[in-house]
Order: structure tokens, then sequence, then C-alpha cells
């Protein structure tokens, strides 16, 4: 302690910038905590260190405490402790003066934040300054049009020894030199599962076969919205993990890949009134989350976690923003997705409007102008699907991903509900230039390969007793559950069932990217991943993990993936080149078995249609695209003219899907598609 004092001159400081800030002349710390009755600013002589070497006393200005070090740099490591009332029962405030609490703005965390005031390996921040050389980097700014987002867990992606990652599995070093694949696989934007610091360890469930208590593999439950995830990081972790991610978007522009940041501003680590204090409840309990009207002790759920982010109230407002902006401006981040947003359609009451200040003020952020917006229009208790109301926003598509695989699985009487999605949600979204995020599977439920392999979840090793995860998965397992390799079923069967199950996996391919809107694919699914059944293993990382010996086992998978990627981009789905509209979804043409006379009755289960190029631009070619769910073969015809058939699912791999200068002519009009199958053509001298 006496030595760190000798280096500690400390003085008031400024409360304009919160966090640490680090300057030539010192480190100036600023809080927000208005219902304090003093403040102490934490210091620590190393990472280990049980005890702070230094308590330093915070000054006060309105609502911000600030204390600036002089002739201090960066590395510091520190917590708050926070003096007050605790009277959660009259006003919600919740202070704990024996908590050690994490700076909401720190920049970096060190140690495990399940462990936060429990001795020497509790969580302290980091008063880190980054030098990094961005050697000129740019955000790419990538058009919505020519945008396709691969989701990803990011150190499940390395994790598996199959990846040759060495010592970098499972880091942003490690993905860095792997992202070629998402390269070559014909996606544009990499879209992250948190990568903010979490508390990785903290889930109450343990496992039934081991006893151990599982990790919380998703990284869910953030702890510090301003800094990188530790864990993952492979330089160093007492600031370095910064500088390491910088180095990961660095490398994912380069390979011309936008990064996009799954977000959680709806909930926190600290959970319902049982939970630990970590950061928010003990500076600003009443502040920072929705409490109940008559009973503020308690919190409004409307996100299953135990409490709810107050996500109107000008301080919360104010934190969501510059973090955003943060992450842009400091980290060189291209978008967001925004988890349960749903919850910033509700005000400072916790009333749901259909345009909050916070939407409005992410709308219009100057810094935030050209990044991409992505909302999860949902909560618990809140749906709000094609009302972020503003062209800045793209939203998921669970209408999508529901009536596709309905579709796909043989529901009879979807394709009416399937065609206002195959063109967009043009009647939600076109006159606002929007388009939604269309995915038939993302980390929520299963992998492609299992919605074609199981009839229901096996979720059973989490340790809930199968209770977690969706019971609505609209899956088929082509006729038997489960892996059919291990099965005693006859070879031939065994086989059958495989080749349907290639086969849907194609036809599912097919209708996600050569719809309208945004698609996104979840990582693995371009080479057959499976979880076993599992829809929820957000506590089972080797079920998560990228196993890439698949890319040969299923190699006509990927193949088929990066071909009909391909083919999206060069055809232009969404809209056309060079035309002066650019919100403009591109003429789409329906059909059923016969040109122009589509079938959307109760009972039908094919659909067809054909896109129309404009007259203005740069006119692409007609494209036809049939889909037969029945499980009989179909005698269709096409529309008029000449036409090279590129995709037919039911054809083995090589020919399934091929180049357009390599299509085949059809002889006539007419075309015999196979049970289960999809087709797509292009016209010649359209």
């Amino acid at each position: 302690m006496n030595t760190m004092n000798t280096l500690i001159d400390a003085i008031e400081g400024s409360p304009d910038k919160l966090g640490p800030e680090v300057t030539d002349s010192g480190v100036n710390f600023a809080v927000f905590s208005p219902g304090a009755t003093q403040l102490w600013l934490l210091l620590f002589a190393g990472v280990t260190d049980a005890e702070p070497s230094l308590r330093v006393k915070m000054f006060r200005t309105g609502d911000i405490w600030h204390v600036f070090l002089r002739e201090a740099s960066d590395g510091f490591f520190y917590n708050y402790q926070a003096e007050g009332p605790f009277t959660p029962d009259v006003d919600g405030r919740r202070f704990a003066p024996q908590s050690r609490l994490l700076d909401p703005y720190a920049p970096a965390v060190v140690g495990d934040s399940s462990a936060i005031g429990k001795g020497w390996q509790a969580a302290k921040c980091v008063a880190y300054k980054s030098s990094f050389n961005w050697e000129g980097d740019e955000p790419l700014n990538r058009t919505l049009d020519e945008t396709v987002i691969y989701e990803v867990l990011l150190p499940a992606f390395t994790r598996h020894p199959s990846a040759g990652c060495g010592v970098t599995s499972g880091t942003y070093t490690g993905f860095a030199n792997k992202m070629d694949h998402i390269k070559e696989l014909g996606a544009t934007a990499i879209e992250l599962m948190p990568v903010c610091e979490g508390d990785l360890y903290n889930l109450r469930v343990r496992n039934p076969a081991t006893g151990y208590p599982q990790p919380n593999g998703w990284n869910y439950d953030t702890v510090a919205y301003f800094a990188p995830e530790s864990d993952y990081a492979y330089f160093g972790k007492t600031g370095q993990q910064v500088d390491e991610f910088k180095n990961f978007v660095k490398s994912a522009h380069k390979q011309d890949l936008e990064v996009i940041l799954d977000v959680v501003f709806n909930h926190t680590r600290e959970a319902d009134h049982n939970g630990p204090t970590l950061s928010f409840r003990g500076l600003a309990n009443d502040v920072y989350y929705l409490l109940m009207p008559n009973n503020p002790q308690l919190y409004e759920d409307c996100t299953g976690c135990g409490n709810t982010v107050r996500t109107n109230h000008p301080a919360v407002r104010r934190f969501i923003l510059d973090c955003l902006r943060y992450w842009v401006s400091e980290m060189h981040v291209d978008g967001f997705r925004f988890d349960l947003a749903a919850v910033f359609a509700l005000d400072e009451n916790g009333q749901q409007q259909q345009k909050t200040l916070l939407i409005q003020e992410i709308e219009s952020d100057s810094v935030l102008a050209k990044t991409k917006l992505i909302a999860e229009p949902w909560s618990i208790r809140h749906y709000v699907f094609g009302y972020m109301s503003d062209k800045r926003w793209l939203e998921w598509s669970d209408k999508f991903r529901d009536s596709t695989r309905r579709f796909v699985k043989g529901d009879a009487g979807m394709t009416a509900e399937l065609a206002a999605n195959i063109a967009g949600r043009r009647e939600q979204f076109a006159n606002l230039g929007r388009r939604p995020v269309n995915f038939v599977t993302c980390h929520d439920g299963f992998t492609l390969h299992d919605l074609v392999s199981y009839n229901y979840k096996h979720n059973e090793s989490n340790g809930e007793h199968n209770r977690d995860g969706s019971d609505n998965n609209n899956s088929w397992n082509c006729g038997f559950e489960g892996d059919v390799w291990t099965s005693n079923l006859a070879d031939s069967d065994k086989k059958a069932i495989d080749l349907l199950r290639r086969k849907q996996m194609k036809n599912f391919l097919t209708l996600l990217f050569l719809s309208q809107g945004i698609p996104m694919l979840l990582y693995g699914d371009e080479m057959g991943r499976s979880r076993q059944g599992n829809n929820n293993p957000y506590c089972q990382p080797a079920l998560e993990d990228l196993d890439w010996s698949l890319t040969e086992a299923n190699e006509d998978i990927l193949r088929f993936t990066r071909k009909i990627i391909a083919f999206r981009g060069k055809h232009q789905i969404n809209s056309q080149k060079g035309c002066n509209d650019p919100c403009a979804l591109r003429k789409i043409v329906w059909h059923g078995v016969k040109p122009g006379k589509p079938d959307f009755s109760s009972g039908a289960r094919f659909i067809a249609w054909s896109y129309e190029p404009y007259d203005c631009g740069d006119a692409d070619v007609r494209i036809y695209i049939a889909s037969n769910a029945w499980w009989d073969k179909l005698e269709i015809e096409l529309p008029p003219g000449n036409w090279l058939r590129v995709v037919d699912t039911a054809f083995p791999s090589g020919q399934d899907i091929v180049s357009d200068d390599s299509a085949r002519p059809l002889a006539t009009s007419g075309y015999v598609m196979e049970p289960r199958s999809t087709v797509v053509c292009i016209a010649v001298n359209s």
C-alpha cells in the first residue's frame, strides 16, 4: 500500500466522461451513482491481490462521482465501492458497501467474473489505453442487398482440435486465422454471439452424468459491456484482449468481411433479487432496472433472466449509446444484433410504445449512421416484429423460419405464408425500405442437420430434465430419430434416409438464399454440423464446437452452400443493380404447376415463382424457382421461354447445382419434379 501511495496524487478530476480516461498527465475516473452517499475507487497493485492497496475517496458533481490520479499511467486494476441506503422494499435501492463493483464503462476486465468480491480470483477492471495501429482500416459499409450473414459462437469456431489452431484455439486470434473459410463460403458479415465480458461459469444446473456445474457457453450474461471477453483472448488478459479483438476486426475487414456484434442490453448477469451484486445493482439499482411498481424489491422480468434493463431511463440511454459508439469508433465494428430488442420498446415506466426515445436516438445517431442495426423483435412478453418504425432497422424474421420449416417438412397450406416471406414481407417492410433477416436456423434451436434428423429435442444433458428449449421445432426426422448410421436399420434404408436428409437440407438452403431479404446462416450448417438433437446447448461447449472434418464428410453440403450463395450474389435476388429506386424489390410472378396459376389453398404443398428483370438498371435474366414438398413426383410446366436448369436438389452431388455456364437447356417446358425437391432455372435471352 505504501509503495502505491507514493505514486498516487489524487485530485477532483472531471465528471464529463464516464469510465477511466487515460491521458498524458494521469487517469480520470468517473462513475454514475445518483443515490450513493460516498464512492470509493479501489486500486489493486496486482491481478491476484485479494485486498486493494489503496482506497481513494471520490468527489461528486450531480449524479457523477469522479477523481483524477495525477502522473498515473494505464494498467491500473480497480473496482468501485459504493456507500448508500439498502432500502429495496421502499425505493429499490440496493447499495452494498461490502461489494467490489465493476465499472460499467471499463474497457477491459481481468479475473473471474463469477467470483467478484470473493478474494484473489475476483474480477477487476483495467484502466487500459490502447495504442493499436489500425493501418488505415475503415468500415466496409456493404449494401444490405449484397449482405449474407454468418452467425457464429467465436470460441466454438476453432476450439475443436480439427481446426488446427493449436494454442490459439477458441480465441480471437485463432478465429482470424480461419476466417478465410467464411470468405470462401460467400458470406459477407460475421455475426458474433456475445463477445462482451460475461460470466461464463454462473449456471446453477449440473451435468446429470458428471455432477459438475455446467458452463455458460453462449455468454449471454454480460457483466462489462465495453470490454471484450477476456476468456477469448490468447495474447494476454490484462488489457491486451482489447488489441487482440481489434486485430480480429482488422483481419476480417482485410477479408472484406463485416463484423456484427450480438449485444445484450435487455438484462444483466445480476439476475433477480437473489442474484449477485456485481455492478449496476450496487451503483443505481433503481435506475438501471425496471422494478415492480408496487413492490420495488422485485424485478420486472420480460427476459426470462431475472431482470429487465430500464433501457429508456435517460442515464441508461446514455450508457447504451456510449457503448454502441465505443464499439464503432474505437473497435471498428460494422453493426449490432440486439438480443430481445422488444425491451427497447418499453418506456421509462415499462409501458410498451411503438417508438421510444432509445429507438429514435439509435436511429439518428451520427456515429451509428452507417452501421447495421438488427433487432430480435421479441421478448418473453412482447412481440414487435415489423414495428421498429424506421428504415435503419433490420429484424430477425421468425415468420420466415417457421413457414419455411413447415413447408419443407410437408405441412399443407403453407404456400401463402411462405410466399409472403419469400417476397420479403413487403406489406410490412417495402414502404420503409427495409429488409427482414431471413433464417432457417440460428443459435436457438436445431442446427440444419438436426432439423432433418430429429422430431424432438434431446436436451437431457443440460441438467434441466429436458424442460429447456423450445418444443415447437417444426422439424421432421425423415423417418428415423437421430443418427441413422448407428441404427439397426438395413444398409439400404440408412442410405435412403441419409440421401433424403441431404436433399432436405439443400431444399432449405435454396429457399433461404433465393428469398428476398437478408439471409443468415448458422455456423456449421454449411457442413452438416449436428448437436445430437440438443436445441438449447447453451451449456454444452462440446456440442457447439465445429468439427472441421465435416468439410470432407459432408462435402456435398458445403459445395451446394457455396454455389447457392454465389448464385444469389450474381443474380441480384433483392433488387436490380443500377435502378433508380434502391428500395424497390425485384418483381415476382407467382406460379403453380401451371404458369401464372399459384396454389395458395389449404391443401397446397407446391410453390413456384419467377424473378422478373426490371426495365431499368443492369437487367438480369429471369429466374424460375419451384419447390415440391409432396412425397410424390409432380409434373409441372415452366413459363414460356427457353430455360437452363441450374439446380435440382434431387440430383446427385456434382449435378444438384451447377454454374450458369454449365447449366443444361430444358428440351420442353414440361418438367417432372422428384418428391421433396427444389428446382432453379434461368432464362436464355430473356
